[in-house]
């Protein structure tokens, strides 16, 4: 069995106050389309650690020092084609050096038998 993905889900970690900048930045360039509507997200309230070496350039905290932040973790959908330049976006207007990007490959149903 063979897939052709076409769409891929995006988790952006997001310290919370930037969640909406960034939201609004990815629906109104195109992410976040499923079928007939447009602007689909979803976001899930959680904390994030991290420990900035001393090469890091950090938003938040300071270096080699453990921080615990309160972050968003954003979800969309964005067609294959449309991935590089959403990307972009994201690290145009991510507060963080360094955001948490996940890529997920996703499976269209019409590939099941």
């Amino acid at each position: 069995m063979s897939f052709d993905i076409k769409k891929v889900k995006l988790v952006i970690m997001i310290p919370s106050d930037y969640l909406e900048e960034v939201r609004k930045k990815v629906l109104d360039n195109g992410a976040g389309v499923i079928g007939n509507y447009t602007h689909c997200s979803t976001s899930f309230l959680g904390v994030g650690t991290f420990k900035p070496n001393k090469e890091a350039n950090p938003f938040i905290g300071d270096k080699d020092k453990l921080e615990y932040v309160k972050e968003e973790r954003l979800e969309v959908m964005v067609d294959i084609i449309d991935v590089k330049r959403i990307l972009h976006l994201i690290r145009d207007i991510h507060p963080y050096e360094e955001p948490g990007i996940d890529i997920i490959p996703l499976l269209d149903e019409k590939d099941f038998k």
